[in-house]
């Protein structure tokens, strides 16, 4: 590129990259070389600037890709960086500002080239293009080095043994990039690769021994945020006349060192990403996950993964067993301090699902602490923002919740955290509530939100576990959540008769339930409350008389029915016909959860036992249902208890704080032996089969959105769709 480059669109018709990708051989020996890397021009500051500079890439890469099998000049280029790192400890040690420079933009025409080599050709044409190597008249043979190879081990050596300064920052930001675009051959595959160079590399050979050091220190990148230096911060001094080190270049590049990229944002997609006021940190994220999702090798597991799943404390007493392979130690209370700060983006919460999910460690840590509002509050805020966040970040943030109520201590220690002023919960104000209670009254919005808008049965089932781990250790419910509770269960209950009258009698057209549920909205549960209780009464008898006989084959048949009256077996069933199953699944979950409550810590919830008597008369009318018998015994032995002790003070002035007051005695007079016992509601997140379709695709579709400077053009990419991302 050269001194006189000032434009990314001059790129194609620069002299000094003509040559590089022309049909002359250049020597790594060649002065060539220090006039190519010593370039600059304006750093590109937004999607245009990116797609420009791919677009000059590609131009000068086609004619390097014609030219290069007799020239070997991309093996030169790749010689000339390689002999360089060899200096850069010394160079950083003597402040030798261009050797850095110059070091940093070899590496950064290697990364431009390498992106569109990996993305325009097979494994095994860039693996020719690695291995030219000049023979001289006469000669037979030649142990040639494999310069792929080479170059990642060196790529993995920078990363991680020169120190982060001022003057080194945007070749570490660079290095890590490069180690990205490296393995960016998936991203032109729809299938999951399960072998490929990038995989035979990193799994054996010189790179293996490097692992754990690797893991480490993207992780510490992760944790330290390090904000890329001021721009004045390296500014190259000025030079006498001639500068001895810049080769005779025109005395205009001696006056400052410019840099080809202000590593602080990617146009639009920085903006409203926080995580890009540290680009190392963010990259080093991006590369940890993308090596941790690699699929196994045939004859050995991924030690990426190995190195996340095993790592300890570096405040642990215990040292580790020599059988452990790739790991070391880290500071726990750092990491979780970085990621209870850095939820907001895709990739921290999946980096701390990976740590919840696979390293047995870290889990211990996390639940031990006694701060754990610190990270429970964040990742509510994702679920409870799930309209302006993807489904996939939705998923990994339920999922974390799931993990962490599959542990007793954490369900009861989050009732004893109690909360002030949630600013960002609108519903309703919260002046103070237990982490609990919110846990529960976001998780209810989230299924609520899926029920009526995305549909999405993973989703619900998931939100439900969680809510079901808990309910044993429900302690203090605040009066919100158990009507919540309670509130959402009667939702579904009423869908479900409405639901079951469509089916069993499809023109009855019962006009008033219609009329009620097309009025409901998210939080209008009330508007039912009175309208629909006699219309239950005469409906819901007959209706669960007539399930109770023969349920699935009246469901059949009412089916089968409705089906002749839309007279083509083609046409789908309404939604009402395939809801009813979700319907039915979610009451009995949000039953068995109210019943493992009263079950388990019926003296400590006094606010869902009032909730419950406010709904009496719904419940009620299901004691009798088939699908809901046995869970509703102890619910109705709960309601008819203590509507009992209610009527006992008939005619007198029953407040809110009476009623509470009546029941706080009543659970003391209640036999607990008259409280059937059900099995312990408990599940346990396990991860389907194959989860690679899933993670790697996700990953990759992070890292083509949030990665610093990297652009590919979307017409490539196979992996995944646009509009998944």
């Amino acid at each position: 590129m050269g001194s006189n480059s000032s434009r990314i669109g001059d790129l194609p018709e620069n002299e000094y990259l003509r040559k590089l990708s022309g049909p002359e051989s250049v020597s790594e020996n060649d002065p060539f070389w220090n006039q190519l890397l010593s370039f600059s021009f304006p750093a590109p500051t937004s999607s245009t600037d990116l797609k420009l500079l791919e677009e000059a890439t590609v131009s000068v890469c086609r004619s390097l890709v014609e030219n290069n099998p007799r020239t070997g000049n991309l093996g030169a280029l790749i010689k000339v960086f390689l002999s360089r790192t060899k200096e850069l400890k010394l160079s950083v040690e003597c402040q030798n500002h261009i050797f850095i420079w110059q070091t940093h933009n070899a590496l950064f025409i290697i990364c431009c080239l390498l992106k569109v080599f990996i993305c325009e050709m097979t494994e095994e044409e860039l693996q020719l293009h690695f291995t030219y190597e000049e023979k001289s008249p006469g000669s037979y043979g030649s142990d040639s080095e494999d310069l792929l190879e080479e170059l990642l081990c060196c790529l993995i050596q920078l990363i991680t043994e020169i120190p982060l300064l001022d003057i080194t920052y945007e070749i570490s930001v660079e290095a890590i990039s490069t180690m990205v675009v490296f393995l960016s051959c998936q991203l032109f595959h729809k299938e999951v690769l399960r072998q490929s160079v990038s995989h035979k590399y990193l799994m054996r050979g010189p790179c293996l021994p490097y692992t754990s050091k690797l893991v480490k220190t993207l992780l510490y990148n992760f944790i330290r945020q390090e904000k890329p230096p001021p721009p004045g911060t390296h500014a190259f001094p000025q030079q006498s006349e001639g500068g001895g080190l810049l080769y005779g270049l025109a005395s205009g590049v001696a006056t400052g060192l410019w840099t080809v990229f202000t590593l602080g944002g990617v146009g639009s997609k920085a903006a409203a990403s926080p995580e890009l006021s540290s680009p190392l940190a963010n990259q080093s994220l991006l590369l940890l996950l993308v090596l941790a999702n690699l699929t196994d090798a045939a004859d050995a597991p991924n030690p990426y993964r190995q190195a996340i799943m095993s790592f300890k404390n570096t405040q642990g007493p215990s040292p580790f067993p020599s059988s452990i392979p790739h790991a070391f130690q880290i500071n726990f209370n750092s990491l979780y301090t970085a990621l209870c700060e850095q939820q907001t983006s895709d990739q921290a919460t999946l980096l701390l699902y990976t740590l919840l999910h696979q390293n047995g460690n870290v889990r211990t840590y996390m639940l031990a602490r006694t701060d754990m509002e610190s990270l429970v509050l964040p990742i509510l805020e994702i679920l409870y923002h799930v309209e302006e966040r993807n489904s996939h970040h939705v998923y990994m943030a339920l999922i974390i919740l799931l993990i962490l109520t599959e542990d007793d201590g954490f369900n009861r220690s989050i009732h004893e955290v109690i909360l002030k002023n949630i600013t960002w919960y609108s519903e309703r104000v919260l002046t103070e509530i237990s982490l609990g209670s919110l846990l529960i009254l976001v998780v209810i919005r989230t299924i609520q939100y899926n029920m009526t808008r995305t549909r999405d049965k993973y989703l619900h089932t998931n939100c439900l576990a969680a809510l079901a781990n808990m309910s044993a250790q429900f302690r203090s419910l605040h009066q919100y959540a158990a009507q919540r509770i309670i509130s959402y269960t009667c939702r579904h209950l009423r869908r479900y008769v409405y639901v079951l009258d469509k089916l069993y009698s499809p023109h009855s057209h019962c006009s008033t339930l219609q009329r009620c549920f097309s009025a409901l909205s998210d939080n209008g549960e009330e508007l039912l409350s009175l309208t629909c209780s006699h219309i239950l009464r005469s409906y819901a008898s007959s209706l669960f008389s007539l399930l109770s006989k023969k349920h699935n084959k009246v469901l059949e048949q009412a089916t089968q029915s409705l089906r002749g009256s839309l007279s083509s077996s083609d046409v789908p069933l309404p939604d009402y016909a395939q809801d009813l199953s979700v319907i039915e699944e979610v009451i009995r979950m949000m039953l068995e959860i109210i019943n493992s409550c009263l079950t388990n810590s019926l003296h400590h919830n006094p606010n869902l036992v009032y909730a419950l008597l406010y709904k009496r008369d719904l419940f009620e009318q299901f004691r009798t249902h088939p699908s809901f018998q046995d869970i509703m015994q102890n619910i109705d032995l709960v309601i008819t208890f203590f509507s009992s002790r209610l009527l006992q003070q008939a005619g007198a002035e029953l407040s809110v704080e009476r009623v509470l007051e009546i029941i706080k005695q009543g659970v003391v007079a209640l036999p607990k032996d008259r409280l059937k016992k059900f099995p312990e509601l408990k599940f346990k997140y396990v991860e389907e089969e194959q989860p690679e379709e899933f993670f790697i695709p996700y990953v990759w579709s992070l890292v083509y959105n949030s990665a610093v400077g990297l652009y590919w053009n979307p017409q490539d990419i196979q992996l995944f769709t646009m509009d998944s991302n």
